[in-house]
């Protein structure tokens, strides 16, 4: 081999070896900096929108639960509740409180409101914002059965920082002592957590006994509230720097650059939150009662029985979240067992009119619960009263017009029918009427297959002339 090859091999050999040695440089050096460029920082923004409930509470629990998975900075709950369950609102207060991420509990958009259970998450949260033309507040717990309507007197205002007499109304008279140990109860709950956050514990007390209501202004003055902002990225500004207190630690929030990832609720969650509406959850009840009556009268129909129980079982886990006033389900029942009863006991539209009568009263009066905003739509009671009253009209004009009607059965409708004989015949002889074989008797002679026409009926005897 030449002098010159050998020197061509080694050159190509070093080449390949520094161009490997370059690729691991190269290769170090991307790891670098990937290692050295920071990784994006989220803020998690779960919407509570609408009444709390069991699905609602799971759907809470378990952003809060992905917000901690994906190391959110911090965690941005929006609300706008009208209120709800108490168990519900506990279960969500609890994961706030063993949430290892800040939650700002923040009331928004505008005109949105943190009423009742939603004022108690308010003051749960480690830290509490308003967007301008909100309101919290009117946080008395209210039976299932509905409450009294007194109305609470008014009281005159106290100066801020008394804290020796009570902020706004007065306390709303409790009638029985169950309403009185869930109040005070309630007062004992919210009063731990406004001192657990530093809040303004006698206000809170007040939303509790007198369903005291606040402004964003107003909740910012009296230390029920820390922050005015007028939508989530000024939330997220004014939220830097801050300090929070954590289980066991006290932390400095760092907001700046964070990306808000918004945490949707699942179709499960969607599917719960739609059957708590209080239209949707009247309609399935009403579903459920008719199907289950018309497999009682048609038994082995099965799909009447099938689709009413589960309607039946829907409505209820749906009502659950709605004050029912239960003369009110009482009146409903009675007025279909009424119109039921129109159906196999023509009474002329008067046992259907009072059952219609009925039915609307109790639907009115179904959800007297008005102070949480949570009520069937009346134009749906007014168009099923419409559709009952039709129904009625109808059974009674069948009615009478079956009253009108020539008999159609008996020994009536025999008189002057045509009959055959069957045989020559004198005096007595057998005819064929309707398909049937008689014992005529002839007042004349009768030949076989002559036409005649029965006189009166005696007994099985037919008394016939012929045509």
């Amino acid at each position: 081999m030449s002098e010159d090859r050998v020197r061509l091999i080694e050159l190509r050999r070093i080449a390949q070896w520094v161009a490997i040695g370059l690729l691991f440089v190269s290769a170090g050096s991307s790891r670098s900096t990937d290692a050295t460029q920071p990784a994006e920082r989220y803020a998690t923004l779960i919407e509570l929108s609408g009444p709390i409930g069991p699905a609602m509470s799971g759907y809470v629990e378990s952003a809060l639960v992905d917000a901690d998975k994906q190391r959110s900075a911090v965690v941005i709950l929006q609300i706008d509740t009208p209120g709800g369950l108490d168990t519900s609102m506990r279960d969500i207060i609890k994961a706030i409180l063993a949430s290892p991420v800040p939650v700002v509990t923040y009331v928004a958009p505008s005109g949105a409101r943190a009423a009742s259970a939603g004022t108690y998450i308010l003051y749960a949260s480690h830290l509490a914002a308003m967007a301008p033309a909100t309101n919290l507040g009117a946080a008395t717990p209210i039976s299932i059965g509905g409450e009294p309507n007194t109305p609470p007197p008014a009281s005159p205002s106290v100066s801020p920082g008394d804290e020796k007499k009570p902020q706004g109304p007065a306390a709303i008279p409790e009638s029985s002592a169950g309403e009185r140990k869930a109040v005070n109860d309630a007062v004992a709950y919210i009063r731990s957590l406004a001192q657990l956050r530093g809040r303004n514990a006698v206000w809170a007390e007040s939303a509790v006994r007198g369903a005291a209501s606040l402004s964003a202004a107003d909740a910012l003055e009296q230390n029920v509230i820390e922050i005015i902002a007028k939508d989530v990225p000024d939330l997220l500004q004014q939220l830097q720097g801050r300090r929070v207190k954590m289980q066991e630690h006290e932390m400095v929030l760092d907001t700046r650059e964070l990306v808000v990832q918004r945490i949707a609720p699942d179709w499960r969650t969607s599917v719960l939150l739609v059957l708590t509406h209080p239209t949707v959850a009247y309609g399935l009840l009403l579903i459920g009662i008719y199907g289950l009556l018309l497999e009682g009268y048609n038994p082995g129909a099965v799909l009447p029985g099938v689709a009413g129980a589960l309607s039946l079982l829907l409505g209820l886990y749906g009502l659950q979240l709605l004050g029912v006033n239960y003369a009110g389900f009482a009146l409903m029942a009675l007025g279909i067992g009424l119109i039921v009863a129109e159906f196999f006991m023509p009474a002329f539209g008067s046992l259907g009119v009072g059952g219609l009568a009925a039915f609307v009263i109790g639907s009115i009066i179904l959800f007297d619960n008005h102070g949480s905003g949570l009520q069937v739509a009346l134009p749906l009671i007014v168009g099923i009263a419409v559709a009952g009253g039709l129904v009625i009209v109808t059974i009674v004009w069948l009615a009478a017009r079956a009253r009108r009607r020539p008999v159609s059965t008996g020994i009536e409708i025999m008189i002057g029918a045509p009959v055959e004989a069957i045989s020559d015949c004198q005096d007595r002889c057998v005819v064929r009427y309707g398909g049937e074989l008689w014992n005529a008797r002839t007042s004349g002679p009768l030949r076989a297959g002559q036409q005649a026409r029965i006189v009166k009926v005696v007994g099985l005897t037919l008394w016939v002339e012929p045509q």
